[in-house]
This record gives structure tokens, C-alpha cells and sequence, in this order.
């Protein structure tokens, strides 16, 4: 997650918004509990003309909120690739489950400045696929489809990264009489990608509910976010939000 904002200025490690401004784009792989070796990436670059005297990608958690230097900057745009091990050196071993905040600071005329997009990356664990299936409860909000009750998910007997979602329409009344809903988990980045499908042939009068989608799977608690778009041959109805949890 990229999260934007501001903060005030007695921060400890520096200013915000003032002076150079780092961003920080193209953000690229996961940190996998127990995996030193796994690693993220990303972009660090300055506004064209710029320079800075120094700068450097600090690194923290919410239970060591103590900011730590793990790479120093000396050219821009410049690529970063940091692993699990080495912020493990620096912060000591994170458990799954933590968030880790990286940073980028930028040094000029004396003054110091913070990039304005900080990156929060929870440590996921490894991915077991007895995690992530059997019986769960959906929920989407009354803003979003407005739809709860208990769905089914089930694991491709020759792909353990696909699988395969019922219940979705049944728990609105309907007969699905169609799918089931495929849905395949990309294992470098646990994110979700669900193919348009058809659920059932008829839903309060039009014909052939289908859902298709993105989202992720927390592979520590085997639940799944995800956004449909949710269609019939009449009617598109837009994207709405999804939360899969384990009963």
C-alpha cells in the first residue's frame, strides 16, 4: 500500500511537502515471512532539474518505530531493491502479519524532507493452499452490492493457485445454475484475478449474472478482498467490494 498525507513538522525524521520532494512509484514484489531472500522494488525519483546532497531509504515497523537507514541514494531516478533479510538486520526479526514502513529522505541547503508517499508492506506468510479454501463468509456493505451469507471456495485439483467460488448468487436467492466463479492467486504477489463467469442464468428477470474481478488473498489469515464488476446481458451494474472470511 502507497499512502499519501502530511504530518507535522516536529517529525523526528524530517519535513514533508518542503523543499525536494521524492516519489516513490513502481512498487514490484512482497516480503514473505521466513524468506530472507524475498524482496520488493520500486522507483525513487526527484522532479526533473533537481538535485539534493543526500538521500537515503529509511525503514521502521509499528512495534519499532525507531527509523533506520538501510540504503543510501547517489543518482536519480533511482532503483531500489530491498530484501526481508536485510531489513531484518536492521530492525530485528519482523514477525508475518507486521507492517513495515519504507521512506525515502532527501537532503538540501540543510534541510531534510520526507517523501511524501510512504509504502506500508505487511510481511505475508507463505502461501498454504489448505489456507485458502473451505467454507467462508461473504460480506459486501449495504453502499456496495449489499449481500452476505455463507459461500464455498475449492482448490483445482491440478493448480493450487485456482480455484473455484459458490454461493455468491445463491445467498441472494438465486439458483446457479452456472460457474462456479474461477479465480486464480498470482504466487509472487497474492493478488486475485477473477475471470469473467457466469453464475447463473437468471437473476430477478434478466439473464446471465456474471461477475469478473480483481483483489488480494492475506495468505496469514486466508481471506480474500476483492472488487466485481457485476453484469447481466441487460445491465451493468459497476464494481463493488468483497471481503472473503474463514468460517
Amino acid at each position: 500500500m502507497i499512502f499519501f498525507g502530511c504530518e507535522e513538522e516536529k517529525d523526528p525524521a524530517g519535513k514533508r511537502n518542503i523543499g525536494v520532494v521524492p516519489r516513490i512509484t513502481d512498487l514490484t514484489g512482497i516480503f514473505i515471512n521466513g524468506d530472507p531472500n524475498s524482496f520488493i522494488s520500486f522507483k525513487v525519483n526527484l522532479e526533473s532539474g533537481t538535485t539534493v546532497e543526500q538521500a537515503s531509504v529509511i525503514v521502521s515497523t509499528k512495534n519499532n518505530f525507531e527509523r533506520v537507514k538501510i540504503a543510501d541514494l547517489t543518482s536519480f531516478p533511482a532503483d531500489v531493491t530491498l530484501t526481508l533479510g536485510a531489513v531484518n538486520e536492521k530492525l530485528g526479526v519482523i514477525s508475518k502479519g507486521e507492517v513495515i514502513s519504507i521512506e525515502v529522505l532527501t537532503t538540501r541547503d540543510g534541510i531534510t524532507t520526507r517523501s511524501n508517499a510512504a509504502l506500508f508492506l505487511i510481511v505475508y506468510c507463505e502461501y498454504d493452499g489448505a489456507l485458502a479454501v473451505g467454507n467462508y463468509h461473504s460480506v459486501s456493505p449495504p453502499t456496495d452490492w449489499n449481500s452476505e451469507g455463507d459461500i464455498s471456495i475449492q482448490a483445482d485439483p491440478d493448480d493450487p493457485y485456482k480455484v473455484y467460488v459458490t454461493g455468491l448468487e445463491a445467498i441472494e436467492g438465486l439458483n446457479e445454475d452456472q460457474g462456479p466463479l474461477v479465480m486464480h492467486i498470482d504466487p509472487s504477489t497474492f493478488k486475485v484475478t477473477a475471470d469473467k463467469t457466469v453464475i447463473a442464468s437468471d437473476a430477478f428477470g434478466e439473464t446471465n449474472i456474471a461477475y469478473e474481478g480483481t483483489g488480494s488473498f492475506n495468505s496469514c489469515l486466508g481471506s480474500y478482498e476483492m472488487n466485481f464488476n457485476i453484469s447481466t446481458d441487460q445491465t451493468d451494474y459497476g464494481t463493488f467490494a468483497f471481503t472473503f472470511t474463514r468460517n
